[in-house]
C-alpha cells in the first residue's frame, strides 16, 4: 500500500514537472503544505522567519522570502507554482538559496457533492544536486493531501510525503496531518491551526499557531515548531509569517 501511494504521488509530480511548470514552500498551514491553491493570476508574497529557541542549534535561524502564483484559469482544477529564497546562515547552503515548488488540486465539492479537496505537489526543489557536494539542496519532497471541512470542528487534512534521503535524512517519508479553523465566534480575522509532518529528518515537525488578517489581502501568522529530530533539523523555532496577496 505504501509503495502504491508513493507511486501515485510520484507519477503526478512527474506530470507536473514534464508539463513545463517550474518546481520550496507552497501554500501551507503553519509548516506543512495545505490543499489551498492560489487563484488564477493571483500572486502571493510570503516573508517567513524561523527563530531558534536555543543558541545551541545545529542549524541557524531560517529566513524564507517566497513568491507563489496561480496558473490555471479553471474552478475545478487549479495549480500554483512558486520560487523561494531561503537562507540559514550557512555559507555552504546559502550559496545556492533558490528553491522551487508546484501544486495542482481540486477544491472541496468540485468533483461531486461533499467531495474533499485534493492536492498533489512538490517543494524543496533546490538548485544544488551535486552528488559530491556536502551542501546539496535538492530535497525534492513530493506529497499528496486530502482535506474536508466539518461543521463546528473545522478543516481536517491528511496525506503523505517522501523526499530525497540523501538530503533530508534516511527516514525520508511520513504522514501529513493538520487541523485549521477560522474562529468566527471571536472574529472572522482570527485563524488557528496545528499540523504534523512525520519522519525523523530535516523536515519532520509538529507546529501550531494563529493568524490575524489585518485586511483582505494581508495577514500574519505567529507559530511554534517542534522538530522531530533536532540533531538534523535544529532546535525548535518561533515562526512569524507575513502573507500578502495580490489579486
Amino acid at each position: 500500500m505504501k509503495r502504491t501511494i508513493k507511486s501515485i504521488i510520484m507519477a503526478t509530480a512527474l506530470t507536473i514537472a514534464t508539463s513545463g511548470i517550474a518546481m520550496a514552500t507552497p501554500s501551507t498551514q503553519i509548516w506543512i503544505p495545505s490543499t489551498d491553491i492560489q487563484g488564477f493570476k493571483s500572486v502571493h508574497l510570503g516573508i517567513d522567519n524561523y527563530t531558534r529557541t536555543s543558541n545551541n542549534s545545529s542549524v541557524g535561524n531560517v529566513y524564507d522570502l517566497g513568491v507563489t502564483a496561480g496558473v490555471l484559469p479553471f474552478d475545478k482544477i487549479q495549480a500554483e507554482v512558486g520560487v523561494d529564497y531561503i537562507t540559514s546562515g550557512s555559507n555552504g547552503y546559502d550559496s545556492r538559496p533558490i528553491y522551487f515548488n508546484a501544486k495542482v488540486g481540486t477544491p472541496e465539492g468540485s468533483l461531486f457533492e461533499l467531495s474533499p479537496a485534493l492536492a498533489v505537489g512538490g517543494y524543496g526543489f533546490g538548485t544544488n544536486g551535486d552528488k559530491n557536494s556536502a551542501f546539496r539542496t535538492d530535497q525534492n519532497i513530493v506529497y499528496g493531501l486530502a482535506a474536508k471541512t466539518l461543521p463546528v470542528i473545522g478543516r481536517l487534512s491528511a496525506g503523505y510525503y517522501f523526499g530525497n534521503d540523501k538530503v533530508i535524512g534516511p527516514k525520508d517519508d511520513g504522514v501529513l496531518l493538520s487541523w485549521d479553523r477560522t474562529m468566527s465566534e471571536i472574529s472572522d480575522k482570527l485563524w488557528l491551526a496545528a499540523d504534523y509532518q512525520g519522519g525523523k529528518n530535516t523536515v519532520g515537525a509538529f507546529s501550531f499557531g494563529a493568524s490575524w488578517a489585518f485586511s483582505k489581502n494581508v495577514s500574519v501568522i505567529l507559530g511554534y515548531d517542534i522538530y522531530n529530530d533536532q540533531q538534523l533539523a535544529g532546535k525548535n523555532t518561533f515562526t512569524t509569517q507575513v502573507d500578502i496577496n495580490f489579486p
